[in-house]
């Protein structure tokens, strides 16, 4: 019986209730774990290391350790319940422990948790091969990873087999993943690439994201420059970017993108990671505008809340990668059976209930209420986004931007996630199929919380 026959439990609709908050967040229990936290992880960001009786002092009001989860409901160690708009950075496509996924997970955990790669491949991984070629318009193959940064490192490397060229054009302020092949094309900050640039690929540009269309026709020059040095092979673009801030350029835009590619020999290479399987409202944000690149990676929200990724190629060009000597863009936990089994699951799920089309039309609907709510606030610049991808930017007048919002938002119950360069962005991306009321709590919450704010 294949994952797809396994028929589907009753349908229910858990974790959908609003906040309830029992301590001022971070609680007793969030401190105690977060400074056991701050005493065994790496430090990273700005802080400085601290000492233990530093770090109990600084732990910052908008922390919280997460204890359960489910659908659209975070529950943290002091017993808080929250309201989760951010799903793991829009990863949790269709809210934590979906029964539907749940069960498949406990399926495949009663018979396979690990194969042996391409020599011996579980048939949950074969599975979920065949179900990706069909999200591609055209005959496809597919590379599978771990996380989305595998993704976009076996399109690059992909891009370098067919076309023989190691340059990279890519857009400020873009978010591929940090590994190293990714990171050497990351736009959103200079701080991320700087103490690691000389082992960077020295072979990326980088061209201003545009955002009207005379900003569109000076990044087509840019690149139309780059593409002529013959030495470009790949042109990296999300449909939407996500972490820099929910920022969409003109549509026409990836239209001339792809002429461009094509027209100097290089491959338009989709970064689906956040946009794509119904998060900006379809399966495919770029096929959705009526472009087909030759390369697209999905990521985060594929595995159902397990990590697994994939590069979605065309045939031809992924015929790339037969070589007569070796060469292969694989890991030991790449296509495992119990990510594979639960992508499968995610995936059924999306389309029995066409959650991109519920995606795109509520994430209209929300949009419109979103403005209304903000109205003339003072602190807010702009409220954009596609489907169920939205970002709301802050004015310079608020002292730290959009964390000290999102701050704000979990004290009324809310969690969320902040994006852009100068991390001005709130960023909302709640599960496909949650549930219209907690979006209208919130929307009321927002309002409230900036006037409090003073704006």
């Amino acid at each position: 019986m294949s994952f797809s026959e396994i028929p589907p439990p009753p349908e229910q609709d858990p974790g959908n209730d609003p906040p309830e908050l029992r301590v001022r967040p971070p609680g007793p229990q969030s401190r105690t774990w977060l400074t056991r936290h701050g005493q065994a992880n790496a430090p990273m960001g700005p802080r400085p290391a601290a000492t233990i009786a530093r770090i109990k002092a600084d732990v910052p009001a908008g922390s919280i350790v997460l204890s359960t989860g489910l659908g659209s409901n975070l529950v943290d160690v002091d017993g808080n319940r929250y309201v989760d708009l951010a799903q793991g950075f829009g990863a949790q496509l269709i809210g934590h422990r979906h029964p539907n996924v749940q069960r498949v997970l406990e399926l495949q955990a009663g018979r396979l948790w690990q194969a042996l790669g391409d020599v011996y491949p579980s048939d949950a991984k074969i599975g979920l091969l065949e179900r990706l070629t069909e999200l591609y318009p055209g005959r496809a193959r597919v590379v599978l990873g771990q996380s989305g940064a595998d993704a976009v490192s076996a399109a690059l490397k992909t891009a370098v087999l067919y076309t023989g060229r190691p340059g990279v054009i890519a857009f400020g302020g873009a978010y591929h993943g940090l590994s190293y092949g990714p990171l050497a094309a990351c736009g959103l900050r200079e701080s991320y690439r700087a103490p690691f640039a000389q082992q960077l690929s020295p072979e990326v540009s980088f061209v201003p994201f545009p955002s009207d269309d005379d900003e569109a026709a000076r990044a087509v020059e840019l690149c139309k420059k780059r593409l002529l040095s013959g030495a470009v092979g790949a042109i990296l673009v999300e449909p939407v970017q996500g972490r820099g801030g929910v920022l969409s350029p003109p549509t026409a835009f990836f239209a001339e993108l792809g002429r461009l590619a094509a027209a100097h020999g290089a491959l338009l290479i989709a970064d689906e990671i956040w946009t794509g399987l119904g998060r900006s409202g379809s399966w495919l944000r770029m096929t959705e505008l009526g472009i087909v690149p030759q390369l697209v990676c999905l990521g985060k929200g594929l595995g159902g809340g397990l990590p697994v990724s994939a590069c979605v190629g065309a045939l031809d060009v992924m015929q790339a990668w037969s070589r007569p000597e070796e060469v292969v863009h694989t890991s030991t936990f790449a296509g495992a059976p119990l990510a594979c089994a639960t992508a499968i699951a995610l995936l059924d799920v999306l389309k029995r209930h066409d959650l991109p089309g519920r995606s795109r039309e509520l994430g209209v609907r929300w949009l419109s209420e979103l403005r209304a709510a903000v109205g003339t606030s003072t602190l807010v610049t702009d409220v954009r986004g596609q489907g169920l991808m939205i970002g709301i930017e802050l004015s310079p007048r608020l002292a730290g931007g959009a964390v000290t919002l999102q701050r704000a938002l979990l004290e009324r119950g809310y969690v969320t996630s902040t994006g852009g360069g100068a991390r001005d962005v709130l960023i909302l991306t709640p599960a496909l199929n949650v549930r219209e009321a907690l979006l209208d709590g919130f929307t009321s919450a927002l309002a409230s919380t900036l006037r409090l704010l003073g704006g």
